[in-house]
């Protein structure tokens, strides 16, 4: 087992069964696991700068972050679920079950629990069902309608070291509900956070999960989210990444049931030397299926952005409707873009398409704009906005667009004043 971390099977004496099964399962995976490559296709384009064991294991909680205002906006929520470090220091609902998992008994929660994201995708999501506390879960009620969203607020404090939070979300039959994540990090903490998030809808649920991802500059992230759609469920996703010095987000769907749909929107901002990594993976099994995904992006100074997304559309799921676009705006000479869509097909009844695209921004524009008095700066600042307002007007929970635009055009005015040639 790579690493400072104690083998979870002989620790575990005291862990329940369910949970000792789970860390023995990342156990396995993770003696087998080495940190990945970038001649690996999952890991193309990216060179690590560091190990999982540059990083000690977190210690219990420490001392919360303050306020936040992506929190804030949310002034009315139906539930909060805090993890600091990974462990769950606050959990209640209204109307809905949010609750930390080694609090509830034994039943189909906790079965679901860790049943989404393999142990075996790379040695992170490993280590997290190896080393993880008892996570959290949100549990939205069956043939309900909850109007206002859980909060899940997902913070790493501890300067160097590594954390794993765990959060499950399952929508029973018929529920409706939403749910936002934020992801924050103590300022100028050198740390890693390695989450999973799993979705669950059920039959006819429809759930949507807005991602923010704020971490601190000095900060690294490998995530892993992952939604499975029942029959005629709905899973919608809205991603708003930010922050890190290294940020990977692994978004992994699955329409199983015939009937099911996903649609994913998202922006995303480098600057300085940020590198922003983004793998997205549709599997439709299920006929009759739909996803619909479109992320926009910008990268200023020496930052790099790195968007691949395969859509594979099984032979059963005839029917499917599938398309996936990536557009990127590149501020400066010295940022880069890696954009590679791709598809398979192994079924011939189906609607599908894919494209991508990638440049600075369009001179007519501009120009059209500087004649009309404004200086070139403010031009250039009033087109990205445009650019990124598509998503950000079309938000599941609309109070994260003004604090996303504000964040947006600081790290924008910030390059500008750097100098974004």
């Amino acid at each position: 087992m790579p690493g400072p971390f104690p083998d979870p099977t002989e620790t575990d004496h005291a862990a329940p069964e369910w949970l000792a099964a789970l860390r023995s399962r990342g156990s396995q995976a993770l003696a087998s696991s080495a940190m990945p490559a970038s001649t690996s296709e999952d890991w193309k384009y990216v060179d690590l700068d560091f190990a999982l064991d540059d990083f000690r294991p977190a210690a219990e909680a420490p001392q919360e972050l303050g306020t936040d205002e992506y929190l804030d906006v949310v002034d009315e929520a139906s539930g909060v679920l805090c993890l600091v470090d990974g462990h769950v220091v606050r959990a209640h609902g209204d109307g809905v079950e949010v609750a930390g998992v080694g609090d509830l008994p034994n039943g189909d929660v906790v079965s679901r629990y860790g049943s989404a994201a393999s142990p075996d995708i790379d040695i992170f999501s490993a280590a997290n069902h190896a080393l993880a506390p008892p996570g959290g879960v949100v549990v939205f009620p069956a043939g309900r309608v909850v109007g206002s969203p859980v909060v899940v607020d997902v913070q790493s404090v501890a300067p160097g070291a590594v954390s794993f939070p765990h959060v499950t979300v399952i929508g029973r039959p018929g529920s409706e509900g939403r749910v936002v994540v934020v992801y924050r990090s103590a300022p100028g903490a050198d740390l890693l956070l390695c989450p999973i998030i799993e979705v669950l809808a059920d039959r006819g649920a429809r759930l949507a999960v807005s991602v923010v991802q704020r971490i601190d500059d000095s900060a690294r992230m490998v995530a892993h989210h992952q939604f499975v759609a029942d029959r005629d469920a709905t899973v919608r996703i809205d991603e708003i990444g930010l922050g890190g010095r290294y940020s990977r987000q692994r978004l992994g769907i699955s329409l199983a049931g015939m009937g099911s749909s996903a649609k994913v929107g998202g922006i995303y901002f480098g600057d300085r030397r940020q590198v922003l990594d983004y793998r997205i993976y549709v599997t439709h099994s299920g006929p009759r299926t739909t996803s619909d995904i479109l992320l926009k992006g910008a990268v200023a100074d020496q930052a790099e952005a790195v968007w691949t997304g395969l859509m594979r559309i099984e032979n059963p799921a005839v029917g499917t409707s599938a398309f996936e676009t990536n557009r990127n705006l590149v501020l400066s000479d010295g940022a880069k873009v890696h954009s590679v869509p791709n598809l398979e097909i192994l079924t011939d009844d189906l609607q599908c398409g894919h494209g991508s695209s990638s440049g600075p921004p369009d001179e007519e524009q501009l120009y059209y704009l500087m004649s009309r008095g404004l200086p070139r700066d403010r031009a250039e600042r009033l087109l990205v906005r445009g650019f990124f307002d598509e998503i950000l007007s079309k938000l599941a929970v609309p109070q994260l667009a003004t604090p996303s635009r504000t964040a947006v055009a600081a790290k924008f005015a910030g390059a500008q004043r750097r100098g974004v040639s």
